[in-house]
């Protein structure tokens, strides 16, 4: 029985999520969500199933979040928020997406923006 695309993507996700939380010790989370036309961040804190901070590429100036400058931006924007909101240290969860392209981009600000990971 084949798997949709949608369900593949999923049990990537969950895969990756699992091995995080044995990796994490207590750290909150950098969650990363790629959609085709923005890409959305947020520190989750999972033993209190909060959201720490967030950010999105509708944020951003030029409100076009298909590209890596934006995902730098969103990056940099988390980042800040995590730092003021006292999280420094967090694990990256990319959510089933290859480390690449836009991923790698929000990934490499936030660490350029102070976090740690």
């Amino acid at each position: 029985m084949a798997l949709s695309p949608r369900e593949q993507q999923a049990r990537r996700a969950q895969r990756n999520r699992t091995r995080l939380k044995s990796l994490a010790n207590g750290r909150p989370r950098l969650s990363v969500f790629r959609s085709d036309k923005n890409i959305y961040a947020q520190v989750i804190d999972d033993a209190k199933g909060v959201t720490v901070a967030a950010a999105s590429s509708l944020e951003t100036a030029d409100k076009r979040g298909s590209n890596a400058a934006s995902a730098t931006e969103v990056g940099k924007l988390v980042a800040q928020r995590a730092i003021e909101a006292g999280i420094k240290d967090v694990v990256f969860d990319r959510g089933g997406y290859i480390y690449h392209g836009r991923v790698k981009a929000l990934a490499d600000a936030a660490r350029e923006a102070g976090l740690n990971f």
